[in-house]
């Protein structure tokens, strides 16, 4: 702060700008309800939103049939591996037990036992039947199960089929959606900006600056974060373009601004020292000498040394005499420091 301002008016500066911040927070708030509702204006898409109704749907049927008939075959395959299985490991311990005692009839040779032999073959041999049929059966789960899944797959890819086209439409009509979306936020924001750029101009001095220099805030915040991020990219051309043709206007701007202020100060360096001081603010110049700055040039000045009493850049007075006790003194403040006396001081407030 200014060493020229008093203590409450420092503290009601900040004071005003916690003002500014809160009313800039405020309107920040409520245009990101706004923005946010803004997703509301279109339906959200989807890639079926661009297929034929009548050709998804019979698709759909299809694909569900073919997976309700694959799971089960799934299921009646693996009830067919089951009992594979099981004839498997009766017939092998069918077999077992017949090769035992075939053993033990060709070791005692008693011919009365042919009749046995004749039955346990028989049904040795049924059990083999059983276990082809068994086999068989599993074989035939397995080709209906692999009919069910190749037609399964077919159905996938004809869905593949259906959706590459509407893919592509998907993708034509987000990128117009996107475009759109910028518009919008372009028409809620652009306003913003040119009433930010008013206020600016015409209104961050006032009296009523802290809602001057909010609504500022919000919109510069609206800009970057809520228009900037949704700005098209086109491969990063439209990005780029954007961005160069927005620093050639700030540049241009700085540019002729900063000419105008050599302008200005040419000018006023001109003319006499009473006429430079009604120009003058006080907390301005007060401020611009507790920084060592000459009020007057805005350039630096050793203000320590007991002879600077003049600007060596621009020749406005920096130190005269009290006409009263004649005490070197600043010749911007409004009283002696050291009798009290009126310096008569031309410079506004």
């Amino acid at each position: 702060m200014s060493r020229g301002l008093r203590l409450t008016e420092k503290w009601m500066q900040r004071a005003l700008w916690l003002v500014a911040l809160a009313f800039a927070g405020f309107l920040v708030g409520l245009g990101g309800l706004v923005v946010q509702h803004m997703s509301d204006v279109e339906a959200p898409l989807g890639v079926e939103q661009f297929i034929d109704p009548a050709q998804a749907s019979k698709l759909r049927a299809a694909s569900e049939a073919a997976q309700t008939a694959t799971d089960a075959a799934r299921e009646r395959r693996d009830q067919a591996h089951q009992q594979h299985a099981v004839a498997q490991s009766n017939t092998r311990s069918a077999r077992a037990t017949f090769d035992n005692w075939l053993a033990t009839r060709q070791a005692t040779a008693r011919p009365e036992r042919d009749a046995e032999l004749i039955a346990r073959t028989e049904a040795l041999d049924e059990l083999e039947r059983v276990e082809r049929a068994a086999l068989a059966a599993q074989e035939a789960e397995d080709q209906i199960l692999l009919d069910a899944s190749q037609a399964l797959a077919r159905t996938a890819q004809q869905w593949e089929q259906l959706e590459a086209p509407a893919r592509a439409a998907l993708y034509e009509e987000m990128s117009a959606r996107e475009l759109r979306t910028f518009l919008y936020r372009l028409a809620l924001t652009l306003p913003l900006l040119l009433v930010a750029g008013w206020l600016f101009k015409h209104k961050r001095k006032t009296r009523n600056w802290p809602f001057a220099w909010g609504f500022i805030l919000f919109a510069l915040f609206a800009f970057f974060f809520e228009l900037v991020p949704y700005l098209p990219s086109y491969g990063g051309y439209v990005r780029y373009i954007v961005g160069i043709v927005l620093t050639v206007i700030a540049g241009r701007y700085a540019i002729n601004a900063l000419q105008a202020y050599l302008a200005r100060q040419k000018q006023a360096e001109a003319l006499p020292d009473a006429d430079r001081r009604q120009g003058m603010r006080y907390d301005v110049a007060h401020a611009r000498l507790a920084k060592g700055l000459c009020p007057g040039c805005e350039r630096h000045v050793d203000l320590k040394s007991g002879d600077n009493d003049f600007c060596p850049h621009c020749g406005i007075g920096l130190f005269n005499r009290c006409g009263s006790c004649s005490a070197r003194k600043n010749a911007f403040a409004r009283f002696c420091f050291s009798c009290g006396t009126a310096a008569n001081t031309t410079l506004a407030d």
